[in-house]
């Protein structure tokens, strides 16, 4: 007795495969849509900062200079932090940035010998740029 396996089994017809095909094409255009979007997304920020300089003048002030680059219209929140030796806190400033050179002074409880920026966010931006 002979058995033709394409009736036992059943076979791909071409236009399930062709479908098939399409349907796969059609999901993985859209998944690379979708990574581009947020690649560019997070790589451009509608704020970045970076600390330039900065000067502990005595125990209990310490002078920093940040650069802020924002966006058009954009209301953004700066943090900077000055440490002690221990790297222990012993002072931090908020402060809401204008595009460019920012100076900032910091009050500390003891004397700072360092300083770190944490960043800068606007709304809708989750991570310090």
């Amino acid at each position: 007795m002979s058995v033709d396996l394409s009736e036992r089994y059943g076979t791909n017809r071409p236009r399930q495969r062709a479908l098939l095909l399409a349907v796969s094409a059609v999901l993985g255009v859209a998944f690379l849509v979708w990574l581009g979007w947020i690649v560019w997304f997070h790589s451009t920020p509608e704020v970045s900062s970076d600390l330039s300089t900065y000067k502990v003048v005595d125990a209990h002030k310490a002078e920093v200079v940040v650069q802020v680059h924002l966006a058009e219209d954009v209301d953004a929140r700066c943090k900077v932090r000055a440490l002690a030796a221990d790297h222990v806190v012993v002072g931090e400033e908020n402060f809401t940035p204008v595009d460019g050179r920012n100076d900032v002074e910091i009050r500390t409880e003891r004397e700072a010998t360092s300083v770190e920026l944490v960043g800068c966010t606007a709304p809708g931006q989750n991570r310090p740029g």
